[in-house]
């Protein structure tokens, strides 16, 4: 089962009014570096609802959408 899973994010924000993630924090204490945003536009999670910001960030060598749902961050997580 996927959930949505808040998430604490360190973001940089620009001139411009744009927010841009850098690291994800993840509860266990491991931090994530976001290597690229490869896309940011406004989108909906169809896995576990709630819309926002949609940002496609590369990883680890993989693909991981996080979405900005003023004030949170989250993303779809698969539930243990």
């Amino acid at each position: 089962m996927t959930i949505k899973k808040f998430v604490p994010v360190i973001a940089k924000f620009e001139e411009d009014g744009r927010i841009m993630p850098q690291q994800i924090l993840w509860e266990d204490g491991r931090i994530f570096e976001i290597e690229r945003i490869l896309d940011m536009r406004p989108g909906v999670s169809l896995k576990v609802g709630g819309q926002g910001m949609r940002y496609i960030c590369q990883i680890l060598n993989k693909e991981v959408y996080l979405y900005y749902e003023a004030p949170k961050w989250f993303v779809e997580s698969k539930e243990r």
